[in-house]
């Protein structure tokens, strides 16, 4: 028998509804959860769920086939498992595209280094970008170091902290850098290390802000621009992406549910997003999510538990 994490979550998203599953008595609370569980550890279908999603239909970027695809095949089998209803729910998102993309440290050594823009941003030209890199810590040292960054190309290498802490430099990043006359922006990946695969994600411009390309580097790229600076190095990197973002796309959020016996318009709501950067497979953002929360699901209907109010499973883009 194969165990997962995924079960874990299994539990912990079961645990509240043996409460509301009253009017069961006392006696009977232990039983139920007794059977959700084994049902749960008979089998691996939450387990090869998430295998089909992600290697079927992994880089589900918002706008994209791949995505829409995905949403077709979660909606066929929700059908299969015979909740109360199965339904989608038309939602209009962002279509940004990665297109192909490219950094080369040029001086003071030539390295080609694995970079991945940042969803939302724009492209270079055609020919790239070629610029100096201001090495800055935080946003209170890009502004002290104002008079130097005007046509470079700003590192925020910033310590990992927390995500929360360390996040706002890939949101934010590209507009303040813009607003002290940068060409462009890296970061280093959000994360406490990279082990040469950079971290996506999300970043936004500020209105009326000239937008300018912002990228993610390894922490470890990151690490090795910064000791040559500080060893009184000119560094220089050279950017080329093709990012842009097209006109907003349709898509759909999946939902579905069983019927609370006693409070239906009392509604219990679980989920999440179904959507996935490109350059991966979302099996861990946020495939085993929605898959946890499909397969609680599941198993409450599979087990005859009825609740006394509805259980909602949303899958969203």
């Amino acid at each position: 028998m194969k165990l997962n994490k995924l079960y874990p979550l299994f539990f912990v998203l079961l645990t509240p509804f043996l409460a509301i599953s009253q009017p069961l008595v006392k006696q009977n609370v232990e039983k139920t959860a007794n059977d959700l569980i084994k049902s749960a550890l008979s089998n691996n279908i939450g387990f090869e769920r998430l295998a089909h999603l992600t290697d079927y239909y992994g880089p589900r970027l918002s706008g994209s086939e791949v995505l829409e695809n995905g949403i077709d095949w979660v909606v066929q089998e929700m059908k299969k498992d015979g909740f109360d209803k199965v339904w989608t729910q038309p939602v209009t998102v962002p279509h940004w595209v990665r297109g192909n993309e490219s950094a080369t440290l040029t001086a003071p050594i030539t390295k080609n280094l694995p970079m991945a823009s940042l969803g939302g941003s724009v492209g270079t030209p055609k020919d790239g970008i070629t610029a100096e890199v201001l090495l800055v810590k935080s946003f209170e040292d890009l502004e002290s170091k104002s008079a130097e960054a005007k046509g470079k190309i700003v590192l925020f290498n910033v310590p990992f902290t927390t995500y929360g802490q360390t996040v706002q430099y890939r949101v934010n990043g590209a507009s303040a850098a813009s607003k002290h006359g940068a060409v462009a922006s890296v970061l280093a990946s959000v994360a406490s290390y990279s082990m040469q695969t950079p971290h996506t994600g999300t970043m936004s411009y500020e209105e009326g802000v000239k937008k300018i390309p912002h990228a993610a580097l390894t922490v470890e790229d990151a690490n090795l621009i910064e000791r040559f600076i500080k060893r009184g190095e000119t560094v220089t990197l050279t950017l080329k992406m093709e990012a842009k973002n097209l006109p907003d796309a349709q898509s759909r959020n999946v939902i579905a549910e069983i019927t609370g016996s006693e409070f239906p318009e009392e509604i219990i709501v679980m989920g999440g997003h179904i959507d996935a950067w490109d350059n991966g497979h979302g099996a861990m953002d946020d495939g085993g999510g929605c898959v946890a929360a499909w397969e609680a699901l599941r198993l409450i209907k599979e087990t005859g538990v009825r609740p006394k109010r509805t259980i909602r499973v949303v899958l969203w883009t």
